[in-house]
């Protein structure tokens, strides 16, 4: 792994037992001493601490703070312009042909626009960014001397409090900056577990320690890559390369809810990002297909590629599952997919083929776990 990349926590990953492996460009902890399992649980119950430092954290400057929110809304489908100071939004970019290419989240800090992009994205988001925002003269920086960490579950909060007692003001996607182990941190109150939690942009030099005085709470517990792919298939959210790809369409994908009135059809600032043509006509007519959550029966999960059919014999695949596991919250196998829309309600039986064999698997609400965010 000698050419991939290291997070400024990797050395911290070592000394907790992390078993590291390559993700996205980077060696990144998978799994500490607890397992898997016990670590979605301890995040569910209490606090767990993400390394997400490989994440593209980019700032935004224009000539001034709407020109900018405006220039940011040619490359995406939400409301930039009408996002309040000290708060975030997720979103999307968008390509000609309606797919998305890459989720993001972005925020309002007054002056500028802090956006965070996947990590696998990051060079492409940037590159998409700087040939569609500076010549409207907004400046894209993708910071280097910054660590990200998530401290999420229904504990966190009380333990930030610890550090910084006016936390627990914060709702719901707010962002603010607050001194955190000592450094200037940008804190949003967001995640991508389905629990209550923060997300951390904290210096480099200061990142081992703030994590290291986080995680000498009781109450936290590292946790690696694997629970958190559970975390987030629990709580429905989608992992851009597998639930969402640059041929996924916003309907497909059951995100039409991050498209704000004002984008859309009749809005006052309708269209204008790529593919709007396609995207605005399917919130009005549906799409073809539908992601939804899927419940197999039995223990054995369904893992991403299955493909699904709508009878246990005979026919053409119908769909496949996307991302797939078990969950340790709800006890059983979980599963996303796509499926044809008009097989999309919940309790549609459908059957996934199995090594060879078709295993029955039922159509279910998402999430498969309540959230837990402040509003």
């Amino acid at each position: 792994m000698s050419d991939l990349h290291r997070t400024p926590l990797y050395d911290l990953h070592l000394a907790l037992g992390a078993k590291m492996v390559p993700f996205a460009g980077y060696e990144m902890p998978v799994q500490y001493g607890l397992g898997v399992l016990k670590e979605n649980q301890h995040t569910r119950a209490a606090a767990g601490l993400f390394d997400v430092s490989h994440m593209g954290q980019v700032i935004l400057r224009g000539p001034d703070p709407q020109a900018t929110a405006l220039a940011l809304e040619t490359l995406i489908p939400q409301d930039v312009a009408g996002l309040p100071e000290g708060r975030q939004r997720y979103g999307f970019f968008t390509n000609d042909n309606g797919g998305i290419e890459d989720d993001l989240m972005f925020a309002n800090r007054g002056d500028h626009l802090f956006v965070v992009v996947n990590a696998a994205c990051k060079e492409a988001d940037v590159a998409r960014m700087r040939a569609a925002l500076e010549p409207q003269g907004v400046t894209v920086k993708l910071l280097t001397n910054r660590a990200l960490l998530a401290l999420q579950g229904p504990q966190a909060v009380d333990v930030l409090a610890e550090h910084y007692p006016a936390i627990r003001e914060m709702r719901f996607m707010d962002v603010a900056t607050l001194p955190l182990g000592g450094a200037e941190c940008w804190v949003s109150r967001s995640g991508y577990t389905g629990e209550d939690g923060f997300e951390i942009s904290v210096p480099n030099a200061a990142a081992a320690d703030l994590a290291k005085a986080l995680l000498a709470d009781d109450r936290v517990e590292a946790i690696g890559l694997g629970a958190r792919d559970s975390l987030r298939l629990e709580a429905g959210l989608c992992l851009y390369g597998h639930d969402i790809d640059a041929t996924t369409t916003p309907k497909a994908a059951a995100l039409t809810w991050a498209i704000q009135k004002i984008r859309r059809s009749g809005g006052d600032r309708a269209g204008g990002f790529p593919g709007s043509a396609v995207v605005l006509a399917e919130l009005e007519s549906g799409a073809a297909q539908t992601r939804v959550g899927l419940r197999p029966e039995g223990r054995a999960p369904m893992r991403e590629g299955v493909e699904l059919f709508a009878a246990a014999e005979g026919g053409e695949p119908i769909g496949r599952v996307t991302s797939g596991g078990f969950g340790p919250t709800v006890g059983g196998p979980v599963a996303m997919g796509y499926v044809p829309s008009d097989l999309a309600s919940p309790g549609t039986a459908l059957y996934g083929d199995v090594r060879g064999k078709r295993m029955p698997v039922t159509v279910a609400a998402l999430p498969f776990v309540p959230a837990g965010f402040k509003r």
